[in-house]
């Protein structure tokens, strides 16, 4: 006998798991004429590597939704700023399309509760993890392109762009420093680390990763060493205001 659990759990039938999808079409403003799309969307690799070497997951589609994503943002910023330099153009960019900002979007979004992962990935906290949400954003946007077309993905990247540009915080915003004074306050201190850098000398891309207590309390990316610490530094925050980590116990 089939159980019926939760559409995030993965355990549900086909037609089960698609009818949950259609809560989430309504959060997206879309009506999928192939939900199943939407479904390879939201399986993590952990998940298709469970189920055997052949089984699909939402890497291809992430591909295309970041190439879409950045297209309707770029064509943005370059009519709103017809006197920006390329330069400052890709710097906010950044600014916008980050795993941060992503991760953000997709928790306002609810892809969490439907994403599909493996057991380890399920306990390992993979349904809020910045850097899976962010991916999952993107996929989905691929597989309203692909099965609606450009027109329709712009709208939704356009909406989802605003969305963005309300949560951008104030330029200047010094999260490090935010950071050290409210740790200072329990008589701790952050701990910096960049755990990644990659690309060529012309478009670096580093991962830097904070540290309390020996804890990760938060990742970021950037293009600059500095600015993935700032990103580190702003997904700690979030991380502090969560119950038990203000007393020092890890997430």
């Amino acid at each position: 006998m089939t159980t019926r659990r939760q559409a995030g759990e993965g355990a549900a039938t086909l037609p089960d798991r698609l009818g949950q999808l259609a809560g989430l079409e309504g959060a997206l403003g879309v009506r999928f004429r192939d939900r199943a799309l939407l479904d390879l969307a939201l399986r993590h690799d952990s998940f298709a590597h469970e189920r055997g070497a052949r089984a699909e997951h939402y890497e291809r589609l992430e591909f295309l939704g970041d190439a879409v994503l950045n297209l309707v943002v770029s064509d943005y910023l370059f009519r709103q700023f017809p006197d920006h330099s390329e330069g400052e153009l890709a710097k906010q960019r950044a600014r916008l399309v980050n795993e941060g900002a992503l991760a953000q979007l997709g928790r306002s979004l609810g892809l969490g509760v439907f994403l599909l992962l493996g057991k380890g990935e399920e306990k390992g906290g993979g349904r809020d993890r910045p850097g899976l949400l962010a991916d999952a954003v993107e996929a989905v946007l691929g597989a309203v392109y692909v099965d609606a077309g450009y027109g329709v993905a712009h709208a939704v990247a356009t909406r989802w762009l605003y969305a963005l540009l309300e949560a951008l915080p104030e330029r200047g915003t010094d999260y490090k420093s935010l950071l050290q004074e409210r740790l200072q306050e329990s008589g701790r201190f952050p701990r910096y680390r960049i755990v990644q850098a990659e690309g060529p000398d012309h478009a670096r891309a580093f991962l830097a990763r904070v540290e309390v207590d020996g804890q990760v309390a938060g990742e970021g990316r950037g293009r600059s060493k500095k600015e993935a610490e700032q990103a580190a530094a702003e997904e700690a925050l979030r991380w502090l205001d969560r119950p038990g980590a203000a007393a020092g116990r890890p997430r």
